[in-house]
C-alpha cells in the first residue's frame, strides 16, 4: 500500500508515476480528495481536543477561585465540546477508512529505472544467456513429447479435475521431484532458510501480500471464505513477520519454500490451453527476502542471480527482461522476468518473475525493523522493511523447457547433467 503522505508532498510525481501504470485519472483525483478530507478531519479533531484542554484548565482555575456558578456553566460547555469531539472522531475514522479502502486498490509506484510503457511491448531486454540448440529434426511441443513417453497424462487429469491439469507419471513425476530438490538445494547453499508453510491462508494474509482486494475472484477459496488456497508461497512467506519488529542486524532475512500453487487464471481464457504452461495447479520454489530500503535494489540483483543460476546449471537458454510500468505486477516497484527458450514456439516464455516490492507489502502488513542505534542510548524509531520475491523456478515450466530443449530424435529426453544426481539417470527413454 502506498504512503498517503506522498499525495501531499510529492503529488505531481505520484500522479505521473501512477498514470504510467495505467491508473485512471479519476481514481487518482478521488484519492487526493480522500487524503485531503482525512487531513482536514484530523486537523479539526486536534483543534477540538486543544480547545477541550484549554477549557478544562479554565474550569480548574475557576474552581480554585471558588466561582462555582462559573464552574457549573463551564462544565455544561465542556459537555457540548466532548459531544463535538465524539462526532469528529467518527468523521475522522470514516475518512481514514475511505482513504485506506481506495489505497488498497492502487498499485505500487514504479522505480525510476523502470521503462515507461503501457504494455509488454515496452519491456527492456537486459541480456540473453546461453546458446539455443540447433536441431537436426523438427522439435516437438512438450505435451507431444511427454504423452509419447507416457510421463504426462492430460486425458486422465481432465477426467479427474477438468482442463488445465496434468498427471505426472513415472519418470515425469520423478523429474518434477528432482527439480524441486535441485532448486531447494541451490537455495539452501545461497543462504535461504527453507520453510514449509500452510497452503490455506486467511483473507488478511492475502491482503497483506497485495493479493486482496485486487485479485479477489482469481484465487480458490473455501465455501465460507475463511481461507484461500495460496496462489504462490510468496503469500505465507511475506506474512511470516506480519506485525513484527525485527532488529536491523537480523536483515536480510531470506526464505525459500516449495509449495503447490493454485490459480483460477480467470483472465487468461483461451491462452496457452495446451500443455503445462498455464495450469490451475502447479509447483513452484519461491525465494523471498526482507531487507533495508538502502539494500533492496542490490538484493533484487542478488535474488535474480540466484534464479538465473538454476537456468545456467540446467543449460537452458534464457533472457532477462525489465518489465515496463504498464506490465508490472500490482505490488512490484521493479521486476525482472526470466524467460526461457521454448524451441517448438521459437519464442521465450516467462519462467520466473523477480520483484522488489519496496515497502508496499510491509506497510500493509506492518513489518518493521529497528535501525541500529550506533551506540546511542535512545532506541531508533522502527522503519518499514522492503520485501522482495522471485520464483526459483516455476517447476512445471522448467520441466517443459527440459522436455523441449533436451529432446532427442528418437523421442527420448537427455537429463541435464546437473540434475542427474537428483533424478538418478541420464536419460528418459521412449517407450
Amino acid at each position: 500500500m502506498l504512503d498517503h503522505r506522498a499525495f501531499h508532498h510529492e503529488a505531481d510525481a505520484v500522479l505521473e508515476r501512477l498514470t504510467s501504470r495505467g491508473v485512471a485519472a479519476e481514481v487518482i483525483t478521488q484519492l487526493k480528495t480522500l487524503v485531503s478530507n482525512r487531513s482536514e478531519a484530523i486537523g479539526h479533531l486536534e483543534a477540538l481536543r486543544h480547545k477541550l484542554n484549554e477549557a478544562t484548565g479554565e474550569v480548574q482555575q475557576k474552581a480554585k477561585a471558588g466561582d462555582m456558578d462559573a464552574v457549573a456553566a463551564a462544565r455544561a460547555s465542556l459537555k457540548g465540546l466532548k459531544s463535538e469531539i465524539k462526532d469528529a472522531e467518527e468523521l475522522t475514522n470514516q475518512a481514514q477508512e475511505q482513504m485506506t479502502e481506495l489505497l488498497l486498490t492502487v498499485p505500487n509506484l514504479p522505480h525510476e529505472s523502470v521503462p515507461v510503457g503501457a504494455d509488454e511491448s515496452h519491456n527492456r531486454i537486459e541480456r540473453e544467456v546461453g546458446e539455443k540448440r540447433a536441431f537436426d529434426f523438427e522439435p516437438k511441443p512438450h505435451w507431444e513429447v511427454g504423452e509419447k513417453l507416457g510421463i504426462l497424462d492430460f486425458e486422465r487429469a481432465a477426467k479427474i479435475s477438468g482442463s488445465r491439469f496434468v498427471v505426472y507419471r513415472g519418470a515425469g513425476a520423478r523429474l518434477e521431484r528432482a527439480l524441486i530438490q535441485f532448486m531447494l538445494d541451490r537455495a539452501f547453499h545461497n543462504g535461504y532458510e527453507e520453510i514449509a508453510p500452510p497452503l490455506l491462508v486467511r483473507p488478511e494474509s492475502m491482503q497483506a501480500a497485495g493479493q486482496y482486494p485486487k485479485f479477489i475472484g482469481e484465487s480458490y477459496e473455501t465455501l465460507d471464505r475463511e481461507f484461500a488456497l495460496i496462489p504462490t508461497s510468496e503469500v505465507p512467506l511475506v506474512n511470516l513477520h506480519r506485525e513484527e519488529i525485527v532488529e536491523e542486524a537480523q536483515l536480510p532475512l531470506r526464505y525459500t519454500a516449495y509449495t503447490p500453487c493454485f490459480r483460477r487464471e480467470a483472465g487468461a481464457a483461451g491462452r496457452d490451453t495446451r500443455g503445462i504452461l498455464r495450469q490451475h495447479q502447479f509447483n513452484k520454489v519461491e525465494l523471498v527476502s526482507y531487507t533495508t530500503p538502502e539494500d533492496s535494489i542490490e538484493e533484487l540483483e542478488r535474488l535474480t542471480g540466484n534464479a538465473e543460476q538454476i537456468l545456467k546449471e540446467l543449460g537452458l537458454p534464457y533472457r532477462v527482461v525489465t518489465l515496463a510500468t504498464g506490465d508490472l505486477g500490482f505490488a512490484a516497484t521493479k521486476t525482472y522476468d526470466l524467460e526461457v527458450w521454448i524451441p517448438s514456439q521459437n519464442h521465450y516464455r516467462e519462467i520466473s518473475s523477480c520483484s522488489n516490492c519496496g515497502d508496499f507489502q510491509a506497510r500493509r502488513s506492518q513489518i518493521r525493523y529497528r535501525p541500529e542505534s550506533g551506540g546511542q542510548k535512545k532506541k531508533a524509531k522502527p522503519k518499514l522493511v522492503h520485501t522482495l520475491n522471485g520464483s526459483s523456478l516455476a517447476v512445471g515450466r522448467t520441466l517443459l523447457a527440459i522436455l523441449e530443449n533436451y529432446q532427442q530424435a528418437d523421442g527420448s529426453i537427455e537429463v541435464p547433467e546437473a540434475l542427474r544426481p537428483f533424478f538418478g539417470a541420464d536419460r528418459i527413454d521412449s517407450i
